[in-house]
């Protein structure tokens, strides 16, 4: 896992980033803009800083992107995907996934991933449970969850690299947090992971961020705002 799953860069998104955090008309700017958003296709580094940037913005923050972003993609020759799907990493909002969602449209047959969503899992020494679920975004890129939980109990922390070369992404026989990982069934792991999701609400915690981005998976046990009652 990167340095992004312990210590997010707290730099301001425009400093990271040329997108203008006002209405601009400064044609340096725009340029820089364009220029970024033209280096999403090839660059990783590039789409792992946005997804970082737009992480960190206000709602407000997020919505003018979106606006922004909308009105120059028309002039790129850039794939939607690659400009859209770095945001969709992040966004946990479901009006705001919608959105990015039918702006980007159908990944284009040249982008789609080459290698299937899988999971790992281990043990480590004291108990705790480590799971990895790595799922394709486009092209080479994975966005990976890894998380150390109890079932009865809760998590005890959650990582997610929003974007990732699928060759950085962890593989079977590493070690993560002292636990040995192993392939194992998708569904397995995800049942696992919804058991700790109702166990983490009833104790009374809140949730991780990272977990809202992969509500698909889990289903209403991520979205509600109530624990069910205790069996």
């Amino acid at each position: 896992m990167s340095e992004l799953s312990s210590s997010v860069d707290r730099t301001p998104a425009a400093e990271r980033t040329p997108l203008p955090v006002t209405p601009v008309t400064d044609e340096r700017l725009v340029g820089a803009w364009c220029e970024w958003l033209g280096a999403l296709a090839t660059d990783a580094e590039a789409a792992l800083a946005t997804a970082i940037a737009y992480r960190e913005l206000t709602p407000a923050g997020r919505d003018y992107w979106l606006a922004v972003l909308q009105h120059d993609a028309k002039n790129l020759d850039v794939p939607k995907v690659a400009l859209y799907a770095p945001l969709l990493a992040v966004e946990s909002d479901p009006a705001r996934r919608e959105r990015i969602s039918a702006a980007m449209g159908p990944i284009e047959l040249d982008a789609t991933p080459g290698f299937a969503a899988h999971a790992l899992s281990g043990v480590c020494a004291n108990g705790t449970r480590v799971a990895v679920l790595v799922t394709p975004l486009y092209l080479n890129f994975a966005q990976v969850l890894a998380c150390g939980y109890r079932v009865a109990t809760g998590f005890t922390w959650v990582r997610h690299d929003p974007i990732v070369l699928h060759s950085s992404a962890p593989n079977a026989g590493e070690r993560l947090e002292g636990a040995l990982l192993e392939n194992t069934p998708m569904k397995a792991i995800i049942d696992d992971l919804a058991l700790t999701v109702l166990a983490h609400r009833r104790a009374g915690g809140e949730l991780p961020q990272a977990l809202s981005v992969f509500a698909d998976l889990f289903g209403p046990v991520v979205g509600g705002s109530t624990p069910p009652p205790a069996p």
